[in-house]
């Protein structure tokens, strides 16, 4: 038997659409984040990042459970004393809605070298209107 090893230009990547209207938070990050590992793949290795594009659509239409809205409250710190500032999920949602979702993804990915690369392969956008059409295969001219 042989080992089949992965090497970076054998890895392909492909585009995911995901529509957020109507789906739990973790439940949705969840699939992104396993999207953006490459979770998924047949060869899958730690060592090489082999995730795919993940463009998530109406970020504003996402539901969470029980008291969350009211109850969950994001901690920064400026460093400096007296620095502590927090934000409920409400009021985060209320201001910037794709902050929500990158902060829940970004807390499901490795702790890693890979991190950065993979949050920029997702793509978060408040409601269906996106750039990449063409990527997702969306814009495409019927065959003659």
């Amino acid at each position: 038997m042989k080992t089949t090893t992965l090497k970076p230009q054998d890895i392909k990547r492909t585009w995911h659409l995901i529509d957020l209207d109507g789906q739990i938070l973790g439940r949705a990050a969840v699939k992104i984040a396993t999207l953006l590992m490459g979770k998924g793949k047949a060869l899958n290795g730690s060592h090489l990042d082999q995730g795919d594009y993940v463009v998530a659509i109406n970020s504003d239409k996402i539901k969470v459970t029980g008291k969350k809205l009211t109850d969950k409250i994001y901690y920064s710190h400026s460093g400096f004393p007296g620095g502590l500032k927090e934000i409920s999920l409400e009021q985060l949602m209320a201001k910037d809605s794709r902050k929500v979702i990158e902060k829940a993804i970004k807390g499901m990915l490795p702790k890693d070298k890979h991190q950065q690369t993979r949050q920029r392969r997702l793509k978060i956008f408040i409601d269906d209107k996106h750039p990449y059409s063409q990527e997702l295969g969306l814009n495409k001219k019927p065959a003659k």
